[in-house]
């Protein structure tokens, strides 16, 4: 008998840990969310009220569905009511190994035997925090992309422990929710979406940081020669987060002692987060939402030549 997977418990109500509960919610999984300060929660409270309206454009959701999904979502601060009754785990705390390694020794002790933890890091490895979870068979990684609803896979990755049993539980898992698996085959920092995402992303930020180009050049670029993606590389940060994005590049920069990847991260910190700038969520980041320029009609289209001063201008940084 396959164990059930009907009680999920997501650590972290930020960006991606609110897409992951919200949508499991509305495939029929019972939710709860955790997060360390109700200001947190209330926030993810707020964005689900935005999923709403998102669910009913984009996947043509009844009102009956997202009341169904809203009676589904628990929200606390109490790690203890968000592993007791669980028979799924997925971490989605902030992209730094401390804060991590210190959620999960603290969850350990509430949780029942069967239950699963996954994390949803999305450049680290799950073999830097099996043995802190406690369970290392029962543990492994399920990394989400953002706008869950729409790009809708879940790589799964594996340390040297984890079990063919929980490979096996948390795949049925994903297809559950409505997820494509994505197989990672051995540990890899970054996983299959990140490897070339944050390659991207750190190279626009560069641009940027370095004076040679603007977010919406950059992204204009992206798109042209991109036809039909809805953004590029800036939009991607918005929507991603500029605190997540932040803490990749702090982290990598820092491992890696990598000078230009640690200016892109101040950049971010200077021009963002020090102002209060959070990205797509919190209103204003590269962008301003909920109507950024690249949703413009004529983001793409070839200028009118009375666009030709402005145009020659920025060429001549005038």
């Amino acid at each position: 008998m396959t164990q059930s997977t009907q009680q999920l418990s997501v650590l972290g109500a930020g960006v991606l840990g609110g897409q992951i509960g919200w949508h499991s919610a509305f495939k029929g999984k019972n939710v709860t969310i955790y997060d360390i300060s109700e200001e947190s929660l209330e926030r993810c409270r707020k964005t689900h009220a935005n999923y709403a309206q998102q669910y009913i454009k984009d996947l043509g959701a009844s009102n009956s569905d997202i009341e169904k999904t809203r009676r589904r979502i628990i929200y606390t601060t109490d790690l203890q009511d968000a592993g007791d009754s669980a028979d799924i785990v997925i971490e989605a705390v902030p992209e730094i190994p401390k804060i991590k390694i210190d959620l999960y020794e603290k969850l350990a002790k509430y949780l029942p035997d069967h239950t699963i933890v996954a994390t949803n890091s999305s450049t680290l490895l799950p073999s830097e925090f099996a043995q802190h979870t406690g369970r290392p068979d029962r543990f492994c990684a399920l990394h989400f992309a953002n706008l869950i609803w729409i790009s809708n896979l879940a790589e799964i990755m594996v340390h040297p422990d984890t079990s063919e049993e929980t490979v096996r539980i948390i795949t049925e898992f994903a297809i559950e929710i409505g997820m494509v698996p994505i197989p990672v085959l051995k540990e890899k920092n970054g996983y299959v979406l990140n490897t070339w995402l944050v390659a991207l992303l750190n190279s626009s930020q560069s641009l940027i940081t370095n004076g040679v180009s603007r977010p919406e050049e950059i992204d204009r670029t992206f798109m042209i020669v991109n036809r039909g993606t809805k953004f590029g590389p800036c939009g991607m940060m918005d929507i991603i987060g500029m605190k997540t994005c932040y803490d990749i590049l702090h982290h990598w920069g820092e491992h890696d002692n990598d000078e230009q990847m640690k200016k892109n991260a101040d950049y971010i910190k200077t021009h963002f987060l020090d102002k209060g700038k959070q990205g797509m969520l919190g209103g204003e980041g590269y962008y301003t939402y909920p109507k950024p320029e690249f949703l413009a009609k004529n983001f793409l289209e070839v200028p009118d030549k009375s666009m030709v001063n402005e145009i020659v201008r920025n060429v001549l940084n005038k």
